[in-house]
């Protein structure tokens, strides 16, 4: 099977279950255990910020970030398809009690002057709104990158009213690699921000939330209260300290691996592949072809190759440590004979 259907699939190499198996442990919810504040200490300093604190997923650390910058029947500002809004079942709601205030984006980003309309609709019945949050890369987008010089705009004029900032930075290396800008640059304006572990960087689990150091005192209440808080979870911190060793500079690889797949399957007929590919996302319209993407989907995989159907005729397309550029040929070539 080519496994095209995220970057979540990835299996730990040997390397890094060797760097597991060998890792230092102690009680992480004492404090007490050294390879999770090693990487504690390595993330914060990545991006910039103060301090951070490890979690068993992206989802929670999106979830306390929400939690720690506002109060029930507050609103948060965010872009019509992201994540936090439409991919972690009704957290919003659920665990902060706050509503979303929701801009149509452009690829995945909005403007300064989107952030300000949204905040002039005030009044006594309408909820205070104390959050803005962006997602670096934009899945649902394509994975495209926020320009840094926009993402400063937008902080800047949620900053100027009062706002607090956070970052879904689930792919934020890829799009530092892509850009050649640092990571800290991309999170220097935000408050908080979510650096996730399990998707290109290829570990079994886990994310970071990284901020103020006041801040991660009181995100490091919450990972309690939410039940994130572990024992011997150096092993798997193990995992993130290898992926940041190893496993950064090689996202250009997949990367490159993405421009070769939506070449190759930009010449079948009826596909139309979004563009520009900007990291390791492409995404494919079928609408031409008279066949649903779920009906396209289950062919491929029948014949082994993975994607995703985030819309009936749309499907998603994901490139990561474990596909090579044989892979790439080899699934073009498999979705030519299917559709042909």
């Amino acid at each position: 099977m080519i496994d095209l259907y995220s970057d979540t699939v990835t299996q730990p190499t040997p390397g890094m279950r060797q760097a597991m198996a060998q890792a230092a442990v102690g009680d992480e919810q004492r404090d007490a255990d050294p390879t999770t504040n090693a990487l504690q200490t390595q993330v914060a300093a990545l991006l910039g910020k103060e301090a951070s604190i490890f979690l068993p997923s992206a989802t929670m650390a999106n979830a306390i970030a929400c939690r720690l910058h506002t109060r029930p029947g507050e609103a948060i500002i965010c872009e019509a398809r992201c994540h936090i809004l439409n991919s972690e079942t009704g957290g919003l709601a659920v665990h902060s009690g706050i509503v979303p205030r929701i801009v149509p984006g452009h690829r995945g980003h909005f403007t300064p002057e989107q952030v300000e309309e949204q905040l002039t609709l005030s009044g006594h019945n309408r909820p205070i709104t104390s959050l803005l949050a962006c997602e670096q890369t934009h899945n649902a987008a394509g994975g495209t990158i926020w320009p840094l010089e926009q993402l400063h705009a937008v902080c800047h004029m949620a900053h100027a009213h009062g706002l607090k900032t956070h970052l879904d930075g689930a792919r934020l290396l890829n799009a530092a690699v892509a850009s050649n800008h640092a990571a800290a640059d991309y999170a220097e304006p935000f408050d908080t921000v979510m650096l996730c572990l399990s998707k290109g960087l290829g570990c079994p689990i886990g994310a970071l939330l990284a901020g103020s150091r006041d801040d991660m005192a009181r995100a490091r209440t919450l990972k309690q209260q939410f039940g994130g808080s572990m024992r011997q979870s150096g092993i798997l911190a193990a995992a993130g300290l290898y992926a940041l060793e190893h496993h950064v500079h090689r996202l250009a690889e997949d990367h490159a691996n993405a421009h070769r797949l939506a070449e190759g399957l930009a010449d079948l007929p009826g596909f139309e592949v979004e563009m520009p590919i900007e990291t390791n996302m492409v995404f494919v319209n079928v609408h031409r072809i008279g066949m649903t993407a779920a009906s396209i989907t289950a062919r491929l995989r029948q014949a082994g190759v993975g994607c995703s159907q985030p819309g009936p005729y749309r499907l998603r397309f994901v490139t990561h440590l474990d596909v090579n550029s044989e892979d790439i040929a080899r699934a073009v070539a498999t979705a030519r004979a299917v559709l042909s």
